[in-house]
């Protein structure tokens, strides 16, 4: 597909014939879908394996389930948050390409995101070789610790899967084609269900088979990725390996860094509550209890991460081509639809709250934890419609680093000390964890949420301008090579 008509099905701006505010809010609705639910299928079934994993595993034993959830919400949500964004650099960068045409830069800068997450993956290894040894310096029971250590090695494996998968699944969403990483997800998804019953109950394998079931699960969907980049689906952005990937990283690895810390410190926030929930008088009940409910709100807000995918390729696109106006309309769309579904959501957990557990557990004790949270799981799941998507903002104009600092002063200032007075001192144990949660992501919502409405969206339209013309390589020539000597200063 050329460019002209890749830039026409995905940037057109308001319909001609459209002049009313509803045709308007229409014609940006289906553009902003487009985007939006191959990222919320992709997102939503990738995040299912995780959890159908801990739903197979909390059948095992209790402790066991307990393990799982302290290595797969502290440690992966460790290098996830790192690797994921550190990854939304490459959703900047690519996403304002496209929206000023520059198309044959999408897959440089693919190639080097490459380069500074496997370096990043290589570095996180060691956290999950010593995952038991961590675990037991920080105070948890040592028979948790030590099936947390054990499971955590199987998870090295797939550290590496989020490398090509997350910068991937960017890469394509600025074009309009991770229709594909959705499908191929959702298949993933499925073949996950069926080895996981077959490895666990079937074959009776227990912990190796539901971790052999998850690694398989995650690396068909690099492996499909690969194959339709290469195969000739993306001729106009990705025109092979080049040197110029190794050209003046620094400048992207600053983005990186700044978009790791933002993604990180929102995901490391939920993990230091579990490590809290480990001190509880009851700890596997309380860890299990309160990662099954984390677990929920996290695959629904894999859904609302759609829309932060949603608003961060609209947003640079806009900016991207120079049109504030469009920008900051497509912002209040999605904002709008997003909280509608956050609204349904809502009301399905307030009514269904107690049932939840017993799809992860057999336990009486952990299922009625559970219920006691369920009225807090609820308005978790309300302020993650708005959150992620104020998040994807910032990611689409490239403030990043501004969302860091918003993070560490809603979350730690705010959030973290707030749920230990709530759990220690007023006695309200895990419920004072989770109400420490909301308030610390009521405030960063508000947050964002001001600075958005006071964001000079045509002054950023002159930033994104800047940014680009600073990293810019000139087209590659007809042999399909570009030089980095081409390229400016940044």
């Amino acid at each position: 597909m050329s460019g002209d008509r890749m830039e026409e099905r995905l940037l057109g701006t308001e319909a001609k014939d459209s002049s009313s505010l509803t045709g308007k809010v229409w014609v940006e609705s289906k553009k902003v879908w487009r985007v939006t639910f191959p990222a919320m299928l992709a997102r939503v079934t990738s995040f299912g394996i995780f959890v159908v994993t801990q739903a197979f595993i909390g059948h095992i034993g209790n402790t066991e389930l307990a393990a799982y959830a302290l290595i797969q919400i502290i440690g992966i949500r460790f290098a996830n948050g790192i690797i994921l964004g550190m990854s939304s650099a490459t959703e900047t960068l690519c996403g304002q390409a496209f929206g000023a045409k520059q198309y044959h830069m999408l897959g440089i800068y693919l190639q080097r995101s490459w380069i500074i997450n496997l370096v990043t993956a290589t570095i996180l290894v060691p956290v999950f070789v010593y995952a038991s040894s961590i675990f037991k310096l920080l105070g948890e029971e040592d028979a948790i610790a030590e099936d947390a250590g054990y499971i955590a090695l199987w998870f090295i494996p797939i550290i590496y899967s989020f490398v090509f998968s997350m910068t991937i699944q960017k890469f394509l969403q600025c074009q309009l084609k991770n229709t594909v990483v959705g499908w191929l997800s959702a298949i993933s998804f499925g073949i996950h269900v069926l080895l996981s019953w077959l490895f666990v109950y079937i074959l009776d394998w227990e912990i190796p088979g539901a971790m052999s079931a998850m690694i398989i699960s995650n690396w068909l969907v690099v492996i499909g990725e690969f194959v339709y980049m290469f195969g000739g689906w993306c001729e106009s952005t990705w025109k092979g390996f080049t040197w110029a990937a190794f050209a003046d990283l620094w400048p992207v690895i600053k983005l990186s860094v700044s978009s790791g810390i933002m993604l990180c410190l929102e995901l490391w926030y939920n993990a230091a509550l579990v490590l809290l929930a480990g001190y509880m008088t009851n700890a596997a009940v309380a860890i299990s209890a309160f990662s099954i409910c984390l677990n929920i709100s996290a695959w629904e807000l894999m859904m609302c991460l759609g829309f932060l995918t949603g608003a961060s390729v609209r947003v640079s696109n806009e900016l991207g081509r120079g049109n504030g106006k469009g920008a900051l309309f497509a912002i209040k769309v999605i904002v709008g639809t997003s909280i509608s579904i956050g609204v349904v959501f809502w009301i399905l957990c307030l009514v269904f709250g107690r049932q939840i557990a017993y799809i992860f557990t057999s336990e009486e004790d952990v299922a009625e934890e559970v219920s006691s949270l369920s009225v807090l799981l609820a308005f978790s799941i309300l302020f993650n419609s708005v959150q992620p998507v104020l998040s994807g903002v910032a990611v689409g104009s490239g403030r990043q680093s501004m969302v860091a600092y918003v993070n560490i002063g809603s979350y730690y200032v705010i959030g973290v000390p707030l749920g230990v007075v709530l759990a220690y001192v007023a006695k309200l144990e895990v419920q004072g964890i989770w109400i420490g949660m909301i308030i610390g992501v009521a405030t960063q919502t508000a947050v964002l949420g001001f600075i958005t409405c006071r964001t000079n969206w045509d002054e950023q339209v002159n930033n994104a301008s800047e940014r680009l013309n600073r990293w810019f390589l000139k087209r590659p020539d007809d042999n399909g090579e570009s030089s980095a000597t081409e390229q400016l200063n940044g």
